[in-house]
């Protein structure tokens, strides 16, 4: 059996890891144009920050995918012709499959901003967008971040741990606070600032400019008029799923009475629609990690759920159903852990921005302000629905 898996990210990865212990005989390839090897992509910021060597981030040593017969395939998909079982190369190579697992991630998400695609604006999510904010460290006056989420704030620690003056945009009036309650969020804000970073809530990025007319970044415009002058633009306003080579694939054909279209008979929405197998629309194609939209979400979960634990989860479930050992994919409650500059935090069950009217909350903040503990709970049943932990 041929297995071919596009991206090698920890969703890919952990597929072909769980592949080679269920079934022997399997002929594995993973494919990425990224880099060579798989490596810890929330550890990206450790490289820049001099924590971590990029080969400090790789789980494995190079030898250990020969040794587990998973072969490694630099390169670029175009096209996907499902009914020859074939994969078409950017470079006209052709590799084909018996069953395919598409795997490829998220891409920074962009808003069409005029100007968002000069030199020296960039996302944070691939070792590109790493290599580009290193090259443009060097002699960098002020760096500009748009976007008030986990990305967003990782990528303003990074230049503020080299003293490059940034200035974060968030178009909330508080950061992050379509997913941390109030307090939380409040905590957060005042540690951004007690830590130098120019924190600039209820502001919108308006255009990007080049004034020098030399195809570089030189300064954004707000909507409310505010010019900043700055040499780099990190736009980390969320992002979506790296699918867009599918909606470009060639042979697209309308899905009748139906919004969500079908491209070549696969089925895509937001993300590569699932079901709870992990199973496309199409035989033998799976889809796992930020790239799937599951059809029916468990209550509490969302279709798309960009997140690492997310993607190992599903990684592991699509081997047993690639092996022929039927599992349904069950993440269970959901969880999840950041670190906002020196401030630890974890995510445990049901926990809101906006408290809902059956729940009840009881939160906890040390006078340090820096630790916190919330606990919510239903109101009826007095069971407890979720913890969230700062500092802690």
């Amino acid at each position: 059996m041929k297995i071919a898996i596009i991206g090698n990210g920890i969703a890919g990865i952990t597929a072909a890891r769980w592949i080679r212990k269920l079934d022997d005989t399997a002929e594995i390839t993973v494919i990425s144009d990224e880099g060579d090897y798989f490596f810890s992509r929330t550890a990206l910021m450790y490289i820049y920050m001099g924590h971590m060597r990029l080969k400090d981030t790789q789980p494995y040593e190079n030898w250990f995918w020969t040794k587990n017969r998973i072969g490694l395939l630099r390169g670029r998909v175009s096209e996907i012709q499902y009914s020859h079982k074939t994969l078409i190369f950017k470079d006209k190579r052709i590799l084909n499959y018996d069953k395919l697992i598409i795997a490829t991630g998220s891409k920074s998400n962009k808003f069409g901003w005029k100007g968002q695609d000069l030199d020296g604006v960039h996302g944070l999510y691939t070792l590109q967008d790493l290599a580009a904010m290193e090259r443009h460290s060097a002699g960098l006056k002020r760096a500009v971040v748009v976007g008030g989420g986990l990305i967003g704030i990782e990528m303003a620690e990074m230049y503020h741990s080299r003293h490059i003056p940034v200035t974060f945009l968030v178009r909330e009036d508080s950061f992050w606070n379509i997913v941390l309650p109030p307090e939380e969020s409040a905590m957060i804000n005042k540690h951004i600032l007690e830590n130098g970073i120019d924190l600039r809530l209820n502001s919108e990025l308006s255009a990007i400019l080049d004034d020098n007319n030399d195809g570089k970044v030189d300064s954004i415009v707000l909507k409310n008029g505010e010019t900043l002058a700055c040499q780099f633009v990190g736009l980390t306003v969320g992002v979506s799923p790296n699918i867009d080579f599918l909606r470009e694939n060639p042979h697209k054909t309308p899905e009748n009475g139906v919004n969500s279209p079908v491209f070549e008979g696969l089925k895509i929405n937001r993300g590569i629609v699932v079901n709870q197998f992990l199973e496309t629309n199409m035989p033998d194609v799976y889809a796992i990690g930020d790239c799937a939209e599951v059809e029916k979400p468990m209550a509490g979960r969302r279709p798309i759920e960009a997140v690492w634990y997310v993607g190992r989860m599903m990684g592991e479930t699509v081997a047993y159903n690639i092996c022929g050992r039927k599992v349904p994919y069950n993440p269970g409650i959901w969880f999840n852990s950041a670190k906002f500059l020196d401030i630890e935090y974890q995510v445990y069950g049901d926990i809101r921005a906006t408290l809902p009217d059956e729940q009840e909350t009881l939160y906890w903040e040390h006078s340090g302000g820096q630790k916190a503990i919330r606990i919510t709970f239903d109101k009826n049943t007095e069971g407890v629905v979720g913890f969230n932990l700062m500092g802690i």
